[in-house]
């Protein structure tokens, strides 16, 4: 194990995982600068820059030593729509970032999707070969490439959940939808693996001091979204007829989804310590920080 020291950049911090893990770094390391292109963040030192013209600037005027690197094109209808726009802010900027973190000897670690799997079986390892079926896949896939290549570590996670900035995800829909009574529907024939971005940060943290390149899978237990919505009514006391079936055909997806694209994390559980693949576990964090975030009267 080697203790970082110098400055820790983290791009997309207003996304999810991002503001998380760079909340998490502040407390563990202290030096590090979150990285943003449109949405401010509280909490955390941050500078807008603008990844996709100017990667390397970027590097070349902060002179990280640890560069995490989670800023991407993460809706997946809208990569099929515009995959130019996807290729350019997922793959292009990846390896611009990647040559500039080579060029200075810094670490890059990328956070990248299950979806660069076809799902045709799940639980996949981090040794099967990957084989995505749609643009967003391919994209993350051609940026993995890349940050290989210059001995960086990447970290594929899946269906991100939580409390904080960035998109709507799932996760909290559930858990506002059902506080109100009403329904939620979700999907039977679809399985991944629901990850708590409290533990993505966790685990970015604790990966940070490890001497580590190579693919690492850090992600939640293998559910469908309907195992999943009625676990998070069950945990947190919500009526579970309020959750609903549906089929994955029900929805006019542009981009196809992998069936089963559910990811075996038990090597980042071994080598990092973080039980991501717990779900008791990551509720409990979940529940915490909603019944948190009600008193502070940040949510109905």
């Amino acid at each position: 194990m080697k203790v970082v020291a110098g400055l820790i950049l983290v791009t997309g911090v207003s996304s999810l995982p991002g503001y998380k893990t760079a909340l998490r770094l502040v407390e563990t390391k202290g030096s590090v600068i979150g990285v943003y292109n449109q949405h401010p963040v509280s909490g955390v030192p941050a500078v807008k820059w603008d990844l996709v013209s100017d990667a390397t600037g970027l590097v070349a005027q902060y002179k990280p030593s640890v560069i995490i690197h989670i800023a991407g094109m993460g809706d997946v209808d809208g990569c099929e729509v515009n995959p130019e726009l996807c290729h350019r802010v997922n793959t292009v900027a990846t390896r611009e970032l990647a040559k500039a973190a080579y060029r200075i000897g810094a670490r890059l670690i990328y956070l990248s999707t299950d979806y660069v799997f076809d799902g045709s079986r799940g639980m996949y390892r981090e040794s099967d070969v990957p084989r995505p079926v749609n643009y967003y896949g391919l994209s993350k896939l051609l940026g993995e490439e890349a940050v290989l290549a210059v001995g960086g570590a990447v970290v594929r996670v899946a269906w991100i959940y939580g409390f904080g900035p960035g998109k709507v995800n799932f996760g909290k829909s559930v858990v506002e939808r059902l506080s109100r009574g009403e329904e939620v529907k979700a999907i039977v024939d679809q399985w991944g693996s629901p990850t708590l971005n409290t533990l993505i940060g966790e685990v970015m943290a604790r990966l940070v001091d490890r001497e580590f390149e190579g693919v690492l899978h850090a992600a939640g237990p293998r559910l469908s979204r309907f195992e999943f919505a009625l676990a998070i009514a069950k945990f947190f006391g919500f009526q579970t007829s309020l959750v609903k079936p549906i089929s994955i055909k029900d929805l006019n997806y542009r981009a196809q989804r992998p069936r089963d694209s559910s990811l075996d994390s038990s090597m980042a559980v071994k080598m990092l310590g973080v039980p991501i693949n717990d779900l008791n576990y990551a509720l409990s964090i979940f529940k915490g920080e909603w019944e948190g975030l009600r008193h502070a009267g940040d949510v109905g």
